[in-house]
């Protein structure tokens, strides 16, 4: 009668501010790791900026631009990003999270593509980008994959 007792739970650890561990009854939740790439985030935020200026929040791009204590340069930048067709928009807020590494799009290589005001020409730009980069994105692998040699041999 007072031989071992075994206990089977399932649970799961979280951590709370300061970095602490608390343990949560139940299997984890599943949520989505990595960072969201830099292209997203500011692809959201011209959509948010330009609710903000639709919404009569704020006056303008340099209102915003002092609020945010950036250039109205950049604000431009940012908010050209609202010259993209819908469908490259939406591929651009959906990009996958990153773990590790660069990100996969750099807004260098969008800015040529909202300048461009032909939505048929920005795809046509934007697909040869993702090719572009899914070729870079290949050979990274590749190299990293690859064996390296001692030096000295």
């Amino acid at each position: 009668m007072n031989g071992p007792l075994t206990v089977i739970r399932e649970f799961h650890v979280t951590r709370r501010n300061r970095g602490r561990k608390q343990l949560r009854d139940g299997v984890a939740p599943n949520v989505a790791t990595g960072r969201v790439q830099r292209m997203a985030r500011l692809m959201a935020l011209a959509i948010h900026c330009d609710q903000l200026i639709h919404n009569s929040v704020v006056a303008d791009q340099a209102e915003l631009a002092r609020f945010g204590s950036i250039s109205t340069s950049r604000m431009t930048q940012i908010m050209s990003l609202l010259n993209l067709a819908p469908d490259i928009q939406e591929q651009i807020l959906f990009l996958p999270r990153k773990q590790r590494g660069h990100d996969m799009v750099q807004e260098a290589g969008v800015r040529p593509i909202a300048s461009e005001l032909d939505w048929r020409k920005q795809r046509r730009m934007w697909a040869a980008l993702q090719r572009a980069v899914s070729n870079t994105d290949a050979i990274s692998r590749q190299v990293a994959l690859a064996p390296r040699s001692q030096p000295g041999c």
